[in-house]
């Protein structure tokens, strides 16, 4: 078993306006996700991978956008889950949002 104190897991910045901490065991993964420079006039492009992934929002509002579902303005406290290879993204609407991610499998491509 792992415990991580948030003050001693330095954020990895992604991007300007973009930062986030990751913990992991072998089969799953948690991302907490700052976003700080919105709101955004566009959606960020829409990105798929092979993982499924759940997502909590913290903080913020965003536009959640899922092929095959219409776009969803999501507020502090609700969620979404995406399937494996589904195109989908989010629109930033607020100045600032905090989202935690849940990956199964890892996903390698964020690990260092």
């Amino acid at each position: 078993m792992a415990t991580l104190k948030f003050d001693e897991v330095p954020y990895e910045v992604v991007r300007n306006g973009l930062q986030r901490k990751i913990i992991h065991t072998d089969q799953l993964m948690t991302v907490l996700i700052d976003f700080t420079d919105g709101p955004w006039d566009q959606p960020e492009p829409k990105h798929y991978h092979p993982h499924e992934q759940t997502s909590y929002i913290a903080a913020g509002e965003i536009i959640f956008f899922c092929d095959g579902e219409e776009p969803q303005k999501l507020k502090s406290g609700d969620m979404f889950a995406v399937p494996p290879n589904v195109p989908h993204t989010i629109q930033l609407v607020s100045e600032a949002a905090r989202l935690v991610d849940s990956f199964t499998p890892l996903r390698e491509d964020f690990m260092k």
